[in-house]
């Protein structure tokens, strides 16, 4: 695992730069992400030329974790786990997802303000909890040789020093609201991510992580629920917030998976369902809006009767209108009644659950926008504490809400959405 004292410290670079090192030496690499994240496992995909999954006892269950776990086991040669936020931080946290599973943790502690402050947070990220496996650090943003020394020389009895990384605002990633861009996004990821794996082939962090058992776990059985139905789901710029075990969960249940672009296609392909997964609408009103064909093609499929599934941005996509940040109104396409609201502020966060008759849904819910629509909701998401959270709207057989569910948490539940 790697992991870190607070968020941006540098962990999805590193983790990515590991990926691509051993994938470079030829090993077989499986990168997972601690938590709901979308966007870093985009970066660790390319890094690792492999599908990135997310782990989370809350929103997919520990069974879920344990198969994933175990078939990476399996089918790779080495397994890296970025952790999320702080090590510690969360409910579940990193640290319980390194304890259930024993795993050596490799913390990355941004050193560029700090000398034998480094130690002492090295040490505290070591003894806070005891039975949490910190193994070493790595010291990203150093600006010397005497400065790595000094770094290095910090560490408590314990924790190996595992090397230093230089300043290098090149190989910084780019950021926007939700997190870093979309890695269709950074023209030069691949090369920044080859940078970075040069310079850490040059540490202790290149070296091997020790050997790890994962017991052996059964893949799940789902019934084919959605056997002969095809599901059209969007994927271009504005819609990029999937995640890989979603897509798995759905052919499991027996669909067949076809893709298409609002922002381009002048229509869905043929099918009996569409989803419209988050990503990143409100950068893309005006063609959102221009693409008549495509609007009139999804008004005529909920016309008919047949399900859509509207997560976040794919519910945002589909209202009347959007307020930027500025007070500026901009036309959607007026599908669902409701204006959008951006905030400059987060509006919401944390993890959510959705109960329905076949089953509760995990996931959770990350925007910076509100929705004032006129429709009474159907259902309600809870958050964590157990409170009404996210609005869920119907419209036929059209659903749509701010939660972003994760699929494999209770896949029946999922065919009956889209069946």
């Amino acid at each position: 695992m790697i992991a870190a004292p607070a968020s941006g410290q540098g962990k999805t670079m590193v983790t990515a730069a590991l990926a691509r090192l051993h994938r470079r030496q030829g090993r077989r690499v499986k990168v997972f992400k601690c938590g709901p994240d979308f966007l870093d496992p985009q970066i660790h995909a390319v890094a690792s030329e492999a599908p990135c999954e997310n782990l989370d006892f809350r929103m997919g269950g520990e069974a879920d974790v344990a198969w994933r776990l175990a078939r990476a086991a399996r089918n790779n040669d080495v397994i890296l786990i970025e952790g999320v936020m702080g090590l510690f931080d969360g409910d579940p946290s990193a640290a319980d997802l390194a304890r259930r599973y024993n795993l050596p943790i490799l913390v990355v502690i941004d050193g560029s303000a700090m000398a034998k402050s480094f130690g002492a947070i090295a040490l505290g990220m070591k003894t806070y909890q005891p039975d949490t496996r910190v193994v070493g650090a790595l010291a990203n943003c150093v600006g010397s040789a005497y400065h790595a020394q000094l770094l290095a020389e910090s560490l408590p009895e314990g924790v190996a020093w595992f090397g230093a990384l230089p300043r290098n605002a090149d190989a910084a990633l780019p950021e926007r609201h939700l997190g870093l861009l979309p890695a269709a996004e950074i023209a030069d990821l691949a090369h920044r991510i080859d940078q970075l794996a040069d310079r850490i082939a040059e540490t202790a962090a290149a070296q091997l992580p020790p050997p790890a058992s994962f017991p052996a776990v059964d893949a799940p059985h789902l019934a084919q629920e959605l056997l002969g139905k095809k599901i059209a789901v969007a994927r271009d710029a504005a819609f990029c917030f999937t995640y890989p075990a979603n897509l798995e969960c759905l052919r499991e249940l027996g669909a067949e998976l076809c893709f298409f672009s609002p922002l381009e296609d002048a229509a869905p392909p043929a099918c009996d369902a569409i989803w419209l997964p988050g990503g990143y609408p409100e950068l893309h009103t005006e063609r959102l809006a221009a693409n008549r064909s495509m609007i009139d093609a999804l008004q005529q499929h909920i016309a008919a009767g047949k399900p859509m599934l509207a997560e976040c941005g794919g519910m945002i996509a589909l209202a009347s209108s959007l307020i930027d940040t500025e007070a500026q109104s901009h036309p959607l396409t007026g599908i669902l009644p409701g204006v959008v609201t951006m905030q400059k502020k987060l509006a919401a966060l944390g993890m959510q659950s959705l109960t329905a008759p076949t089953g509760t849904l995990g996931g959770h819910t990350f925007h910076y926008s509100t929705f004032d629509c006129p429709l009474t909701p159907v259902a309600y998401t809870t958050d964590a504490h157990q409170r009404q959270s996210e609005a869920v709207y119907r419209i036929n057989r059209l659903t749509a809400t701010y939660f972003h569910a994760y699929f494999p948490s209770a896949p029946a539940t999922v065919a009956a959405l889209f069946s």
